[in-house]
């Protein structure tokens, strides 16, 4: 699916549908140029989840892992930094999988197949993004696609 943005909130208030029927189990694989949107889209998706302070959700390029609590945990990684492959794997990220949603900024970095939502975030103008969103094998985010396609 491909949604057209022209505004930070519009960007946040489509994650913010996308993560309101969220199980507390997905990981969300956020991938996009530096200034293309993802963290607004991943505060988006910590309101969804119940996140009551919002701005308290920043890119955790310097602590790497962000712990948030909502519905369920919300784990917000941010991989920019790292360069290599044994760096993303000694994080650990893993280990948070089943424990709450998992949200990863720079995600091409994984090289590996992981079961996520991929959300491709393209710069077309300052105002103007283009949001891809592709639906895991896990059912309840494909339910959550359908609704949005719905809408």
């Amino acid at each position: 699916m491909t949604y057209i943005t022209f505004s930070e909130r519009e960007t946040f208030l489509l994650a913010k549908k996308l993560a309101k029927g969220f199980s507390g189990s997905e990981v969300v694989f956020l991938i996009g140029e530096l200034g293309s949107g993802k963290t607004v889209f991943a505060k988006g998706i910590a309101a969804g989840s119940g996140v009551r302070d919002v701005n308290r959700v920043c890119s955790p390029s310097f602590t790497l892992v962000n712990i948030y609590e909502g519905r369920y945990p919300v784990f917000h990684i941010d991989l920019y930094r790292l360069e290599s492959e044994q760096e993303i794997r000694d994080l650990g990220w893993e280990e948070y999988i089943g424990q709450g949603l998992i949200i990863i900024e720079w995600a091409e970095k994984i090289k590996n197949y992981y079961d996520a939502l991929r959300v491709i975030i393209k710069v077309e103008s300052e105002r103007r993004r283009k949001i891809e969103i592709s639906p895991s094998t896990c059912e309840g985010t494909r339910k959550q696609i359908d609704r949005l396609r719905m809408k």
